[in-house]
């Protein structure tokens, strides 16, 4: 009786599991703050017998302005909303930003799934996660709202805003210049040490010629002043 309990449980995960993981996302799923990049709004069709047929994505406050890859066969609409004071983007004053943009008219039939592209700036506050809660809309009527915790069965896209790049390379660059300079230190110590051998050894040389010549000048002196007839 335990055996088939726990035969019946096993089936019923694997075959749940698919459908568990076939959420709708947004591609990478994270990226450098301040940066600008391309996602992808990935939207699986979990029916077995109707088509998903509009798809609506709403954006989080901080994201200001999107732009949108064409699909063919799909219609898209723009909500905007009114900023409460103000900002400047690219040395121009924007009193609104994107709410939120619904792609219908199109068809995903079961089993298969479509990709939808925008592109945005990443606010930059790392750290944060952008949230952007979508409901997907079938053919049959039924609404998935995927809008939950990342936890939750419909869990919203979630696009996780790391530390710039740029700080990561300041920080290797300068690792590497240390190393590099601790590498010439290393190299320029032995080539020092060598050059004052060398130097040592030829003054050593030039004080030994000399005591020779002195030497060979003296004992032609004695020569030259020996008188003859002595032995």
């Amino acid at each position: 009786m335990l055996k088939r309990l726990v035969l019946a449980l096993l089936v019923v995960a694997f075959v749940a599991a698919p459908t568990a993981a076939a959420h709708v996302t947004i591609n990478p799923g994270e990226w450098e703050a301040g940066g600008f990049a391309r996602f992808a709004v990935r939207v699986p069709n979990e029916q077995d017998s109707a088509s998903t047929t509009k798809v609506t994505m709403q954006f989080p406050e901080s994201v200001i302005s999107a732009s949108f890859q064409q699909v063919p066969g799909w219609k898209r609409t723009i909500k905007m909303a009114q900023l409460d004071e103000p900002v400047e983007v690219f040395g121009e004053q924007v009193t609104e930003r994107i709410a939120r943009v619904t792609w219908s008219g199109g068809s995903i039939a079961p089993g298969e799934f479509e990709e939808f592209g925008v592109s945005f700036q990443i606010p930059e506050t790392p750290g944060e996660d952008l949230v952007f809660p979508a409901i997907q809309t079938y053919s049959n009527g039924e609404v998935v709202r995927w809008i939950g915790p990342p936890d939750a069965d419909a869990p919203a896209p979630v696009v996780t805003v790391l530390p710039p790049a740029e700080e990561e390379e300041g920080a290797a660059a300068t690792t590497t210049t240390e190393e590099q300079t601790a590498a010439a230190e290393e190299q320029t110590a032995p080539a020092a040490a060598a050059s004052d051998d060398d130097s040592g050894k030829e003054n050593l040389a030039l004080v030994l010629g000399i005591a020779g010549l002195v030497a060979g000048l003296a004992a032609l002196g004695v020569a030259l002043f020996r008188k003859p007839g002595r032995a």
